[in-house]
Parts: structure tokens; sequence; C-alpha cells
């Protein structure tokens, strides 16, 4: 892995991975724009780890605190949140790994990941200008939290995004904003470590391909995932998601000139 590729990769992974922007999508399209071969199997394991040790480093109080009272007291509001957070994973794991195959091979189109960029920047423009914006995560009910976590199994598309989808989905039900980011930012823990562990066996198979591209890739996508939950969740605290709306409409129209142009070439 050549190391500025590995550095760009990184930050990509950090920052859309907890930014409504989909990681997966930039994952694809930027090597896809500039020409770069496939970073492979070992890469994604270095960048789901970076970015699980991100959010690990940012919400471990609240997940030690979740888990002790999910186990010790589960019938009082920290404890009922650990297992709704459990429930919510359910859905996007189980779809994860039952269309795992299809969405290595045909949700990587770019046509199809600009779309979905489009589509689901649209329906977060629309549900954060309406959403009543009442309900915080501690009041948060068993529907409401297995909805979104419902939601979540959306982004084994690309151009969804995982953290766009699930605080699209919390704002429609009434979340306020910054704790629906809170939400999608918990529930990412598991989910990002199912994604590492089922890699890992073919890693563990050939431990010689870690090398600098790797711990470098991974290191950056820590770093620049734990820089971009800070900066959402204080961003969300008195603005919109507007310019996350823009961006993605953007990026969208620009992968579909590119695809046009290239495929009428």
């Amino acid at each position: 892995m050549d190391i500025t590729q590995a550095v760009v990769l990184g930050l990509v992974q950090g920052l859309g991975e907890f930014l409504p922007i989909s990681s997966s999508a930039h994952l694809v399209l930027v090597p896809w724009l500039l020409n770069w071969s496939d970073s492979g199997l070992t890469f994604d394991i270095a960048l789901h780890v970076g970015t699980l040790i991100a959010v690990v480093i940012y919400f471990w109080k609240d997940w030690l605190n979740l888990l002790s009272k999910g186990l010790t007291r589960p019938g009082e509001r920290e404890g009922k949140l650990f297992w709704y957070l459990v429930l919510a994973t359910i859905p996007g794991a189980l779809i994860g790994y039952l269309l795992e195959n299809v969405a290595e091979t045909v949700f990587r189109n770019p046509v199809l990941i600009a779309c979905m960029l489009i589509l689901l920047g649209v329906i977060l423009y629309i549900v954060d200008r309406m959403g009543k914006k009442e309900i915080d995560v501690a009041h948060i009910t068993l529907k409401t939290s297995f909805l979104i976590g419902l939601s979540q199994a959306l982004a084994i598309i690309p151009g969804v995004s995982r953290s766009g989808v699930t605080m699209t989905t919390a704002l429609a039900l009434g979340m306020k904003r910054e704790d629906a980011a809170r939400f999608s930012f918990l529930l990412s823990a598991p989910i990002i470590l199912g994604a590492a562990l089922v890699k890992v066996p073919a890693l563990a198979a050939n431990p010689s391909m870690i090398d600098a591209g790797f711990l470098i890739g991974m290191v950056v996508a820590c770093l620049s995932g734990l820089a971009a939950i800070g900066f959402l969740l204080r961003y969300v605290q008195t603005k919109t998601f507007l310019p996350f709306v823009v961006y993605r409409f953007v990026l969208g129209i620009l992968v579909l000139g590119v695809a046009l142009y290239r495929y009428s070439a």
C-alpha cells in the first residue's frame, strides 16, 4: 500500500464513517476517480479497526456505564438503552452477513452510489427541516431504537451512509439532532466491530500483510474518526445538516458526470 494512498483512504474512512457522507461510497469512489488499484482486504481491516478504536476512545465511559447497567440494572433507563442498542444492531448485522457478496460486487457501482448519495441527501434535508426534535437519547423507546437499527441495514449499499441513514431515521422519529448523532455513534461500535471480526481470520492466516501502510491507514482512520465525532456532536448543537446534504448532492452529480464521460468515451 502506497503511503499517500494509505493516508488519503484513512482520512476518507475516519471522516466518512461518522459524518453523514458514506465512508463505503468514498472508499469506492476515491480510487475509481483517481484510477487507483483496489486497496485489498487487509487494508479494509485496518480502516475498520481504526474507526472502531476511535469510537471506543470517545465513548468508553458511556459504554462501560451502559454495559454495567445493562447487566446489573436492565430495568433502569441506562440499562434499557444498552439492550436497545444490542437489539438495534441485529438487523444491520444480519443483512450485512446475508448480502455480503452482493455488497462487494453489485452495490459497488459508481452510478448506483451517486444516486444513493443524492437520494439520501434529499431525505436527510427534508427530515432535518420537518422533524420535531423533541426526544433525547435518555428517553428513546424500544420501537424507536429498533427502527433506527433496521434502517442501518440499508447502509450495506455504498452511498446510503450508516451514520447518515441512522441519523435521518432518528430525526424522522422526533429525536434532537445531537441525540440522533450520539445514538448513531453508540450504535456504530458493535457494527464496526462485527465488520472487522468477519475479516480477521484472513489476516490471521497471513500476518505478514501487516505493513507500514496498514498501520498508517489505521492510525489516520482513528485520528480522523475522533475529529469527526467531536466535530459533529458540537456542530449539530446549533446548526443543520444542510452542508452535508449539499456535499452529497455535488459529489453525486460529479460522479454521474464522470461516469457518463467514461462510458461514452
